[in-house]
């Protein structure tokens, strides 16, 4: 079975937690904090793998989990990294984020390896928090969560040459004959449902790869026939052959063919409709009017001097069509600029961690002051909440960070709901206050060394 095209969940690993413990080996008296910090959560990686060519091995909406990292603990002894989780997937192969549709990774080429979520950073422990006037904290950080959310994957087959054309126009007979490739070949229209590839052997030193493409009608790119779903598997080729039967059994206009694919695939994308072809018109050992064979070569010439007659079963024509083709393939760039490399286009900003860089919004909706940035959100979600030390220290924080002077510059008003990740508090205006709510003294609760 063909799998181009998959949707699931991914989830990253949490952090471990870090400890808050203290030293009680005998003859040691106040030994003092020793809690060691957790282990940071597994990653999820995709992988180009040459070996595997669809997406088979995926299940729809399954959750792919990468290991939790270890709790920290006593003697100040760290928890133990989770182990990451690498799925393997064929070159050609594009994540997007299911729910936006950004482009998450291109990985065109192999070996290509890409960290599509992140693992959770471990919590501190407390032997972080030890200061001049906090010497036995009773505290630790909390492991950040590791990132989760839906990606589509999406397959487009890397071929060299793509096959386009109306349906049993001789596409596949041609792979077959040029190539090691067995796809199915009937009478019939349709008979091939999935891309086939097949890799052409002019020499040991001259090879390229033939992609052939269920057949196109009039109006596919409206989902006539089977649409033209498969025709992003030729967007990463550098040549089209465009295959036009001749005979008479197709019960179409040969001299009509050409117009109406082109229109469709110009429907689909001008990027492709603006890739070099080769005009072919095959299926000639069934037309034994060589005066209209001709006037047929002449007409298409017209339209492409690269025209040629050829029949795949009589072998007639196809040594000059390939080597027609590897000219052209010279004459091309080997990549085409989406297949450079690793792109990552997202607004998750991982990289950027400082907590002074966050945004406001006002959601209608609940009426609440939503606050994100990616530095402020694990600060927050690696605060514990239970614990009054920590929550005190937060405070602080983000008194510090300018996030209380901001959100009264944002509108925000005494009593208003705010959001960070999952916390949600009410804003207190300290200016409707007899004393602050974090003192500029709270020496004990400064950030961790």
């Amino acid at each position: 079975m063909f799998i181009d095209e998959i949707n699931f969940n991914i989830h990253a690993g949490d952090g471990g937690r870090g400890a808050a413990t203290f030293r009680t080996e005998k003859h040691v008296p106040r030994g003092g904090p020793d809690g060691g910090d957790g282990g940071r959560g597994g990653s999820v990686w995709l992988e180009t793998d040459a070996n595997i060519s669809t997406l088979l091995d995926f299940r729809p909406g399954k959750n792919y989990r990468a290991d939790r990292g270890s709790d920290g603990m006593g003697k100040q002894q760290f928890g133990k990294d989770g182990k990451d989780l690498v799925l393997k997937v064929p070159p050609g192969t594009q994540a997007f984020d299911a729910i936006t549709g950004q482009l998450l990774a291109d990985l065109a080429g192999h070996p290509m390896k890409f960290e599509i979520a992140r693992g959770g950073r471990g919590g501190k422990g407390n032997i972080h928090f030890v200061s001049s006037v906090q010497q036995a904290p009773k505290f630790a950080e909390l492991g950040e969560p590791g990132e989760t959310f839906a990606v589509r994957l999406e397959l487009k087959l890397l071929a060299d040459v793509g096959l386009v054309g109306y349906p049993n126009v001789g596409k596949s007979t041609l792979l077959s004959v040029v190539s090691a490739a067995r796809p199915k070949i009937a009478d019939y229209p349709f008979t091939t449902l999935v891309p086939n590839l097949g890799v052409v052997a002019l020499d040991h030193s001259r090879s390229f790869v033939i992609a052939d493409v269920p057949g196109l009608i009039e109006n596919a790119s409206e989902g006539a026939g089977l649409g033209i779903q498969f025709l992003k598997h030729l967007e990463r080729t550098r040549l089209l052959i465009h295959m036009i039967d001749i005979s008479e059994y197709s019960g179409r206009e040969p001299k009509d063919d050409y117009a109406v694919i082109r229109a469709e695939l110009a429907n689909f994308s001008a990027d492709l409709a603006a890739l070099p072809e080769i005009i072919v018109l095959s299926r000639a050992d069934l037309v034994f009017d060589e005066a209209y064979k001709q006037e047929l070569l002449e007409h298409y010439q017209t339209i492409s001097p690269e025209t040629l007659i050829i029949s795949a079963p009589t072998r007639m024509g196809l040594d000059e069509l390939m080597k027609l083709v590897w000219s052209k393939l010279e004459a091309l760039p080997k990549q085409l600029s989406a297949a450079t490399g690793t792109v990552r286009i997202t607004t998750r900003d991982k990289d950027n961690d400082d907590p002074r860089q966050f945004a406001i919004n006002y959601d209608d909706k609940t009426r609440t002051y939503v606050v994100t940035g990616h530095g402020i959100e694990r600060r927050v979600s690696m605060t514990d909440m239970s614990n009054d030390f920590m929550v005190r220290r937060l405070q602080r924080s983000m008194e510090r960070w300018g996030l209380f002077k901001k959100l009264k510059e944002a509108g925000a008003q005494d009593g208003d709901n705010i959001r960070i990740r999952h916390l949600e508090f009410e804003y207190v205006d300290d200016d409707l206050l007899d004393e602050p709510l974090a003192s500029s003294n709270d020496d004990d609760l400064d950030e961790p060394v």
